[in-house]
């Protein structure tokens, strides 16, 4: 099942699998979407990404073109996140501001990160599986861990980890 609101913008041959729930959001041309993927309102995806299934984009997510995002990643839009406003009464869209986040061009994310609000991951980085990014991640650099710190450049050799 695909719920797709009327409000969405669809670049020309957007793939998007079932199971996905898009809202207000604007999808680049040739983009895939996986399933069970949700991507909020005001959020925008580039053109030629891949958005691996199981993934959550908030309200405030600026994802650019040639983008790589894994399974289960997770974006976060609110440092502070509460129920209820100073009244005692659950909050609503008027009680905060989503903060914004930027994944540059060419940029791929590991499965399972996190992504902390008021972040910039910068073009072409890599964010390493698992990681959780609380900074800035540098463009051309290689991020890993919780939380997410320099691991090499992109340009450095890639050292073989799996047999």
């Amino acid at each position: 099942m695909k719920i797709i609101a009327d409000d969405v913008k669809l670049g020309e041959n957007v793939h998007i699998c079932e199971f996905v729930n898009l809202y207000g959001c604007d999808i680049g041309a040739n983009s895939k979407i996986g399933p069970f993927v949700e991507v909020q309102k005001n959020a925008t995806i580039g053109k030629n990404c891949k958005i691996s299934s199981h993934t959550f984009i908030c309200e405030g997510v600026h994802i650019r073109d040639n983008v790589f995002v894994g399974h289960n990643v997770t974006f976060i839009n609110d440092l502070y996140p509460r129920a209820v406003n100073a009244e005692g009464r659950l909050q609503t869209e008027a009680d905060w501001s989503p903060m914004q986040t930027t994944v540059e061009a060419g940029a791929s994310i590991g499965s399972s990160a996190t992504i902390l609000c008021g972040v910039t991951i910068g073009a072409n980085a890599i964010v390493g599986a698992g990681s959780m990014v609380t900074k800035d991640v540098l463009p051309d650099s290689i991020v890993a861990g919780n939380p997410a710190r320099p691991v090499k450049s992109v340009d450095q050799p890639a050292k073989e980890t799996c047999k």
